[in-house]
């Protein structure tokens, strides 16, 4: 089982108008690998043409962990990863685009830190809506990440791996 910390909720940015949204669940992970130049984290090149970090909806009787470490291996491509932290959650409000076509969307998304294996590599698959996948030095991080939502996950995510060094 593992143990996650409770992390102050930002505001949900609720859009204005009263139609209804459907809920959804989903989990993530931004994973760090330790290298000879530093520490670098795993980035995706998401279906909107953003770079990211992996998410998906976590399945009936599945647990919060195990969808984010899923989804995580899954969308990088990845064999092996360590789970060490939760980092947070968000919640986001959009109109899918693909399976509800147009529908509102309300989801939260809790987020943990993962750690790869020094010679970890990331494979791209198109068919998990990944078009590219990069490792990206930690001083670049920050400003990769395409979705201003994700800074407060980033930031808990450095914080995280600077205490581990």
């Amino acid at each position: 089982m593992f143990q996650t910390q409770k992390q102050k909720r930002p505001a949900s940015k609720r859009p204005a108008h009263k139609e209804k949204a459907a809920r959804e669940l989903s989990a993530g992970g931004v994973v760090f690998r330790r290298a000879l130049g530093g520490v670098m984290f795993a980035m995706m090149k998401d279906s909107y043409d953003k770079w990211t970090f992996p998410k998906g909806h976590v399945e009936p009787r599945e647990d919060i962990e195990e969808a984010a470490a899923r989804e995580t291996l899954e969308e990088l491509g990845l064999e092996e990863i360590r789970l060490l932290e939760y980092l947070g959650k968000i919640d986001i409000w959009f109109r899918d685009k693909f399976q509800k076509r147009g529908k509102l969307i309300h989801k939260d998304i809790h987020y943990y830190l993962f750690e790869a294996a020094e010679g970890a590599e990331l494979h791209a698959d198109p068919r998990q809506h990944v078009f590219d996948v990069k490792w990206v030095p930690v001083s670049k991080v920050e400003k990769s990440s395409s979705y201003p939502d994700m800074v407060p996950i980033v930031e808990a995510a450095l914080g995280a791996v600077k205490k581990l060094r």
